[in-house]
């Protein structure tokens, strides 16, 4: 094939998506790519507790015609493109948001974001939502669910990109609480333990093990 449209992680390869004979179909399924990109709420910045970095990158088969490809850093300074496969050169490079999950401890089961908002935020109440260490609490009359994020940063993170979500789409209906103060604290702690869970889960800060 002519053309790869090619998932990175941190600068290396790390999946190819798709494979096409001809630019025109290569260029358009890379730019709808793009486009519905936009639409994740809380994407992956951290994996086994280190920070990571995607890119998706249009790749066409090395030719003597091929102009370099330049990209911005940080800083702002131009950096030359290069791809660790002598066939293939990056025509194309944009950054890329990789959903994240979180941790239904009410199915035992890891959930994007938008299953999250489509589940467990319906429109016809008002919902509050409450960061509790490495978790998050949604109240919801007199149900509540529980999730686990891997840390206090991503909890944090999470409740962030949430609140961003709902007041750009012009919802309402959720009051979002990301500094939990100490007496709201031991009344999570209380509820959920009545609900079964463990203080000493409850207590926890983090599922991952940070390196040094």
């Amino acid at each position: 094939m002519n053309y790869l449209v090619v998932l990175f992680k941190n600068k290396e390869r790390k999946k190819i998506i798709n494979r096409f004979k001809t630019f025109e179909r290569a260029e358009s399924y890379y730019n709808k790519m793009i486009e519905d990109n936009k639409s994740v709420i809380f994407e992956t910045r951290v994996e086994n507790a280190r920070p990571c970095d995607y890119e998706l990158c249009l790749l066409k088969r090395n030719d003597d015609n091929f102009d370099k490809l330049f990209v911005k850093d940080e800083f702002g300074r131009n950096i030359l493109v290069n791809l660790d496969d002598p066939d293939y050169k990056i025509i194309k490079v944009s950054k890329y948001k990789v959903p994240e999950k979180i941790f239904d401890v009410n199915t035992n089961k890891k959930i994007t974001t938008e299953e999250f908002v489509k589940k467990y935020l319906p429109k016809s109440s008002v919902k509050l939502i409450s960061r509790l260490n490495n978790k998050v609490v949604v109240q919801n009359d007199n149900e509540v669910k529980l999730f686990s994020l891997k840390d206090e940063d991503e909890s944090r993170r999470f409740l962030e990109s949430l609140n961003d979500y709902l007041i750009d789409n012009g919802r309402g209906d959720s009051i979002i609480v990301i500094e939990t103060s100490k007496p709201q604290k031991k009344y999570l702690y209380d509820i959920l333990s009545e609900m079964g869970i463990s203080k000493q889960s409850l207590y926890r800060r983090s599922t991952t093990y940070k390196p040094r």
